[in-house]
């Protein structure tokens, strides 16, 4: 009977095509084996498999505050999977996972005849969790028509291959440590991380069934774009862990009520906690990676060998920075726009608009292109819509480039640094008011006019040099004729009384400009340079009178570390925000310590100036951190203003935190309208006065909050006991010139230079 099958014609026929396809299909598997179509990995490839990971970025307690990556990548041990974890994803992706060898049979024959005889793309891909994980580790590559089945049979052999070499532990280690989840995110625990702030061993099964019903398609499942299909996919998940044993009915029924509960936290490089601080830190472990090599003899790759980063930096503590930070720059620069009315400067100065237009990168490519100045300006008028900062919250507007350069123009920045001062461990980072848009830090790229924070330098110079804090100079006004006729005057005009005097400690706690030209002219420019030099200002500053008040540009960093030489024994300290490197492993890769450096003046010079700078506090410029914020803390400081309103700054010098705040604007055409305004006093010191109340508010920083500066000697409690101000007597202000003239002494040394 099977001889009479056999010689129907369509029976021959039906054989011929099958023999046909299994021996294509034959030919193909093992053509595919020997690697015509590509090489497939051997087993001692697989046994080494190196994938590549994020260099992690950790704060002073191991918190991760950022990542460097290609793919965002964390890995970990099987021991850090929670066991829900692995059942929601065996339950879901495959289910018959601890019984195949990575092929299952089952799955197989129903692709190969509904996905590819019927081509029925909804039958699924049958693919067992080794089959994706070959696809994780090795991708696939176009065929045109037969890339499925060609990227299957190549699949199906690393699967074998992966399944002979490792355990299941192991498996699904990688698995899980490879596999993409949504916003370009790669493995559980950067999943976890991003969506909800928490590392993968903590996820709750909720949370959990979340991120394994999101494999199924990691972009239309996503959870943050897409709450509800993320929902109703996890909820799938969860149904398919109370069929298979996993969980009780009655949880699938409490867990399904739910909502997705996202805490999500971006790694972003533009976005996310601290990011002027991450970007700093990858140039200087770039700068690191050069110097050293990994055991292989190659350099250290920054986005793809998972190193780790361990930073100074105190995540909870600069997060309240940015909080102050945003809580008083959002109501400044209101008072800024306010002040100028109708004549802003970004609308009604058109030299000023100009100028910034032709400095645009934009600009400058359409010129080289030979595109006229009417092209280029038909072409900055088309208005697009754009994603613009404001302090109300991001919104989209259509735009064009000159509404978007304007819109910009206004915006005041900031700079904010906190070190350690006995270390220069660098605690709090703000580079700008928003990273995303404004790339500028103000901290490490930017030099500033420092104003009267200058000052101390003076008066530590004249102190170190045998100055007595009880020195009177008077208020008056000198015109110095050596210097066209320079009259530097105080912000307090003719109102003030040219015949009272103050001492060293009444001048400096209020800012006083005449006092501290004449203090500089006293223990000569030279001096003051030196002193300046000795506690770590590195650039070369001119040698001017007008030194005295703040007219040279200095870098942040370097302003407070030598502001910190007040509470370390009189020694400055350089700035720094890596403590080490190590490798995925954990192997020390480098390590540093704190720059070492020597006094730059005597105790007695440094217990004199931490009172002064305490009176400033108390009773002088910076007096509203007592009587508007009510701050108790002990705190010295120093409050700066520069000409015409461009700059302010406050120092803020506590026992074991000094604190340096800028606010001005990029554009330095552009100053505030006012000294009430701009002065330092009002537009640096709210951002110290905030971060402070804040951190008293919190017991973890009582080690900052509550310590105490150490009482002075008795010597220096002796020499700064007399009265803050002397009148001058009735003779003296009888044949006292009204204008006093005179020679700056350091005109000779101008001459020769």
């Amino acid at each position: 009977m099977i001889k009479n099958i056999l010689k129907k014609k369509w029976i021959k026929w039906l054989l011929i095509v099958f023999t046909s396809v299994l021996v294509f299909f034959l030919a193909l598997y093992f053509s595919i084996y020997l690697g015509l179509f590509g090489k497939v990995p051997n087993t001692n490839e697989l046994s080494s498999i190196k994938q590549e990971e994020a260099t992690q970025v950790l704060d002073r307690d191991g918190q991760l505050i950022g990542k460097y990556y290609i793919y965002d990548r964390q890995p970990l041990h099987f021991d850090d999977f929670p066991k829900h974890l692995i059942d929601a994803l065996v339950a879901t992706e495959d289910v018959r996972f601890y019984e195949h060898d990575g092929i299952d049979n089952v799955s197989l024959l129903r692709v190969f005849v509904k996905s590819i005889l019927l081509q029925d793309k909804s039958s699924g891909g049958g693919s067992t969790i080794t089959l994706q994980l070959a696809k994780n580790l090795y991708g696939r590559t176009s065929y045109r028509s037969f890339s499925m089945v060609i990227n299957k049979f190549r699949e199906s052999i690393i699967a074998k291959r992966i399944e002979e070499i490792y355990s299941k532990e192991e498996i699904l280690t990688m698995y899980l440590n490879t596999v993409p989840f949504s916003d370009n995110t790669y493995g559980i625990e950067s999943a976890a991380r991003k969506f909800f702030n928490k590392p993968a061993k903590q996820l709750n099964h909720v949370e959990a069934a979340t991120l394994i019903g999101s494999l199924k398609a990691n972009s239309y499942y996503n959870p943050r774009l897409h709450p509800d299909r993320s929902l109703q996919r996890r909820n799938v998940v969860l149904s398919q862990m109370g069929k298979y044993g996993s969980i009780h009915q009655d949880s699938v029924n409490i867990y399904a009520s739910k909502p997705l509960g996202l805490d999500y936290k971006s790694f972003n490089h533009n976005v996310g906690i601290a990011p002027y601080f991450r970007e700093q830190v990858k140039k200087e472990l770039a700068t690191i990676l050069e110097t050293i090599t990994n055991p292989d003899g190659e350099p250290y790759d920054l986005y793809r060998d998972g190193l780790i980063v361990h930073t100074t930096l105190d995540v909870g503590m600069q997060q309240l920075a940015e909080e102050a930070m945003k809580e008083h720059l959002s109501v400044l620069q209101r008072e800024f726009e306010a002040s100028f009315g109708n004549q802003a400067p970004w609308r009604k100065n058109k030299q000023l608009v100009e100028a910034a237009v032709k400095a645009l990168p934009k600009y400058k490519s359409f010129k080289t292109a030979g595109l006229t100045n009417r092209q280029i300006q038909d072409s900055f008028a088309v208005k697009n819509a754009i994603e613009v900062f404001d302090w109300k919250g991001d919104t989209v507007k259509k735009m064009s480039v000159l509404d978007s350069l304007q819109h910009y123009l206004k915006f005041l920045n900031t700079g904010m640094l906190s070190v350690e001062p006995k270390t220069g461990a660098i605690r709090t980072y703000i580079g700008g008011i928003d990273y995303r848009y404004f790339k500028y830090d103000h901290v490490s790229q930017s030099e500033r006019q420092v104003g009267s924070t200058f000052k101390p330098f003076v008066y530590t110079a004249a102190i170190e040099n045998g100055m007595k804090p009880c020195t009177y100079f008077s208020l008056a006004p000198i015109t110095y004729t050596n210097y066209d006729n320079w009259t530097p005057t105080n912000s307090g005009g003719e109102t003030e009384d040219p015949n009272i005097n103050y001492n060293l400690e009444m001048a400096l706690s209020n800012s006083v400009n005449t006092i501290a030209v004449k203090v500089i002219n006293e223990v000569g420019i030279d001096k003051v340079l030196e002193q300046a030099r000795k506690m770590g200002i590195n650039k070369e500053l001119p040698n001017l009178p007008s030194i005295a008040l703040g007219v040279a540009e200095i870098n942040l960093k370097e302003l407070t570390g030598a502001y910190a030489s007040y509470v370390n024994s009189s020694m400055p300290v350089k700035p720094y925000c890596i403590t080490k490197v190590t490798d995925r492993n954990g192997r020390i890769l480098v390590s540093f310590e704190p720059e070492k450096r020597e006094a730059a003046f005597s105790d007695y010079t440094r217990q004199v100036m931490l009172e002064i700078m305490k009176s400033t506090v108390n009773t002088g410029t910076a007096s509203r951190l007592r009587s508007t914020y009510n701050l108790t803390n002990d705190i010295a400081g120093k409050t700066g203003t520069t000409q015409n309103n461009k700059d302010g700054w406050f120092v803020g010098i506590t026992p074991n935190l000094v604190t340096v705040t800028w606010v001005g604007h990029d554009n330095h055409a552009i100053g505030f309208t006012s000294t009430r305004l701009g002065q330092g006093a009002n537009s640096a010191l709210p951002i110290f006065a905030k971060f402070y109340s804040k951190l008293n508010k919190d017991r973890h920083y009582n080690s900052i909050t509550k310590s105490r500066f150490e009482a002075p000697s008795d010597v220096v409690i002796s020499d700064l006991n007399c009265e803050d101000t002397k009148r001058d007597g009735f003779l003296k202000r009888l044949f006292k010139k009204k204008n006093k003239t005179k020679k700056f002494k350091g005109d000779k040394q101008r001459k020769n230079q």
